[in-house]
C-alpha cells in the first residue's frame, strides 16, 4: 500500500495528524540532515500505523517535505 505524506522538520512536537484529503502530515522534531528526519518519520508511521519499521520504505521524496511511502 502506498500513502503521501507532508513532513515537517524541525517540528516543536512529535505527531502524524490526518489531511482532508486523506494524506497524513507528519511533524518531527528531528533535523533534515543527515537522514535523521526521514529515520524518525518511519518510527512515527511504523507506530501509527501498527507495521514494523522494515516494512516501510521511501519510495519517492527522500530529499523532499512531500513523500511516498510503501509499506
Amino acid at each position: 500500500m502506498r500513502l503521501t505524506i507532508h513532513v515537517i522538520p524541525r517540528a516543536r512536537q512529535n505527531k502524524v495528524t490526518v489531511e482532508e484529503n486523506g494524506s497524513l502530515r507528519v511533524h518531527t522534531t528531528a533535523v533534515p540532515a543527515d537522514g535523521e528526519a526521514n529515520d524518525a518519520v518511519i518510527k512515527m508511521l511504523a507506530k501509527h500505523l501498527n507495521v514494523p519499521k522494515t516494512s516501510i520504505k521511501i519510495v519517492r521524496g527522500a530529499n523532499s517535505r512531500d513523500k511516498i511511502i510503501e509499506f
